[in-house]
């Protein structure tokens, strides 16, 4: 599985994409990046919360690059009486696409098990 996430650019942040205004997009989309990054732990019965970028973004080419993120992958559980937290974290490529004016985030691929032969 790989999971990637879209993020409208907002127009004040213009045609030059810098590192302080993709920081400035990411932090002010922090909820959206904790439903993100909850796929990836959906199975386990996790979800994240309090994202934060770690390691600023490093453009590898114009407009892609990777980031670091981290954040607490909290469990929860009434039944069972479980709440616990832990602190994670993740790297990130990201890709602009100026014409859309979009931010695509994209997480790593985590190969998924497949049936156990019996």
């Amino acid at each position: 599985m790989q999971e990637s996430w879209k993020l409208r650019i907002d127009e004040h942040t213009g045609p030059t994409y810098t590192k302080a205004s993709l920081l400035q997009l990411l932090e002010s989309n922090t909820k959206e990046l904790g439903i993100f990054l909850s796929y990836y732990f959906k199975k386990q019965g996790a979800v994240a919360e309090n994202v934060t970028v770690s390691n600023p973004p490093v453009f590898t080419e114009k407009l892609t690059g990777k980031l670091q993120v981290e954040f607490d992958l909290v469990f929860f559980n009434a039944c069972l009486n479980i709440h616990e937290n832990e602190k994670e974290q993740m790297e990130l490529t990201f890709k602009i696409i100026p014409e859309d004016a979009q931010l695509i985030l994209i997480g790593p691929y985590w190969p998924e098990r497949e049936m156990d032969e019996i």
